[in-house]
């Protein structure tokens, strides 16, 4: 059985995150190559800045918040990750919850949904495949990536085009795919 989890990386108030993370959640769900799918929102975690003593690469977590994100990490096989561009970058809530743990996100492959104005969120997907490539996670190319966000959330809700449909459906497919190459790396 294989478990997706759709990260929301944004935590600011009045995000347009939440409704893209709500439709790529519902997307994947009616895509069905996951037989089991998890919205996680960065905002719920509630994760603070890095306050672990110990390198996460040996695991010794000495806080509930760490050891609860852990879990809920370790659980997955494959991530979705909705992102929005800041300056040029990726957000810092998404480097920190990369950054608190290590071994949970090795060989996972993860898709990226990015957003924002006129680059589409496509410089911030471009950092943060070096850090997941880092942590051992396969990035696949296939991606949505949203210019001008905004005039797709109406009333709270995404009307995706065809472009953001055609572009989920083929990450998905990539991220089943990737998702039992790599799971013998992740039994071992």
């Amino acid at each position: 059985m294989a478990k997706l989890e759709i990260v929301i990386a944004s935590t600011r108030p009045g995000r347009v995150g939440l409704p893209i993370g709500k439709w790529m959640d519902e997307f994947a769900r009616l895509h069905g190559g996951f037989e089991e799918v998890e919205l996680v929102d960065l905002a719920e975690v509630n994760l603070p800045f890095m306050d672990e003593p110990n390198h996460p690469r040996l695991g010794r977590y000495v806080h509930g918040h760490t050891r609860a994100w852990s879990a809920k990490v370790t659980e997955a096989d494959a991530f979705v990750f909705v992102m929005p561009e800041y300056n040029y970058g990726f957000n810092a809530e998404l480097k920190n919850a990369l950054d608190f743990l290590h071994q949970e996100w090795a060989h996972k492959p993860v898709g990226l949904v990015s957003y924002g104005g006129v680059s589409a969120g496509t410089r911030a997907a471009q950092m943060v495949k070096q850090v997941v490539s880092a942590l051992r996670m396969t990035p696949v190319p296939e991606a949505v990536s949203i210019p001008f966000v905004q005039q797709f959330v109406v009333d709270g809700r995404v009307e995706a085009n065809e472009a953001m449909e055609a572009g989920a459906k083929a990450m998905l497919d990539e991220l089943v795919r990737l998702t039992h190459v790599l799971r013998p790396l992740r039994m071992r």
